[in-house]
């Protein structure tokens, strides 16, 4: 397989390509690939000639996309739309990553793949546009949706994954006030990298839901990584709308993974166990 990652900056592009290994015939950040730039992806294409296309590439600041809406969606639905084109005239398949902010949370069980996307901010609209150029394309294609995707070295737009960033705030002994009242499914980088590469390799087409089993909420999941980190810090349970927060997230986004393990494939482990890797010295 020769395999080209757009967004291998961040934590699941650096994933990727690191599983890949020798078979990555090109991969790069923003830097060497603007995703949004029309002839910049037709002629990387053109160049690598690659069987996959894995584009890890995204805009996800929650929060800032409710006033850069138009990067959101230059980054999170044309990008994905350019690599999609690209993809169909290189004849290969186009592996793309979506996100459990395309629900509104209505529901109380996990979400399947069938169930109607309602988006409840401007970043899930872009994530929900991209899977619909995608859908729409000519391209083989793969959709991945995950959830609270954590790893070393997380965004970059963010400060850093969400785990990182809270054991950051208790060493400088800062105030911790951690949602409670969201609850999703936490996704590990490198299983989720797996597991994507799993699904190609089973020539599995379409749309799937790939998490780390179990659900918690955002406090839960701090307070879960101060402990196993080893770091005493008071946290304090908030609801969301305390927070004050620009953008609006879905209160229940876990997701059902029941299509992934039709095909055979074993489930994720645990969020805690993997978590326990992602924080160990």
């Amino acid at each position: 397989m020769r395999a080209l990652v757009a967004g291998a900056g961040g934590q699941l592009g650096r994933q990727l390509a690191l599983q890949l290994g020798d078979e990555v015939a090109w991969a790069g950040g923003r830097a060497e690939l603007d995703v949004t730039d029309a002839e910049a992806v037709a002629a990387t294409v053109r160049r690598v000639a690659p069987d996959v296309i894995f584009n890890a590439a995204a805009y996800n600041k929650v929060d800032g996309a409710e006033t850069e809406t138009a990067r959101a969606l230059e980054v999170n639905a044309l990008g994905p739309r350019l690599l999609a084109q690209a993809a169909k005239e290189a004849g290969a398949l186009f592996v793309h990553f979506s996100t459990d902010y395309v629900f509104d949370g209505a529901l109380t069980r996990p979400y399947r793949e069938d169930d109607c996307p309602r988006p409840l901010c401007a970043y899930g609209v872009s994530k929900l546009a991209g899977e619909g150029f995608v859908a729409a394309s000519r391209a083989e294609w793969l959709l991945v949706r995950a959830s609270g995707v954590f790893g070393r070295g997380g965004s970059r737009q963010k400060g850093g994954s969400f785990v990182e960033r809270i054991l950051e705030q208790a060493r400088a002994a800062r105030p911790l006030r951690v949602v409670n009242d969201q609850v999703f499914s936490p996704t590990y980088a490198p299983d989720l990298a797996r597991a994507t590469l799993a699904l190609v390799r089973a020539r599995a087409r379409g749309l799937f839901h790939v998490a780390n089993e179990g659900s918690c909420s955002w406090y839960e999941l701090a307070v879960a990584g101060l402990a196993l980190a080893g770091v005493q810090a008071p946290v304090t349970a908030i609801g969301a709308a305390e927070l004050g927060s620009a953008a609006a997230r879905p209160p229940y986004s876990a997701l059902d993974t029941g299509r992934y393990r039709s095909l055979g494939l074993p489930p994720l482990r645990p969020w805690r166990e993997a978590l326990a890797e992602f924080l160990a010295p």
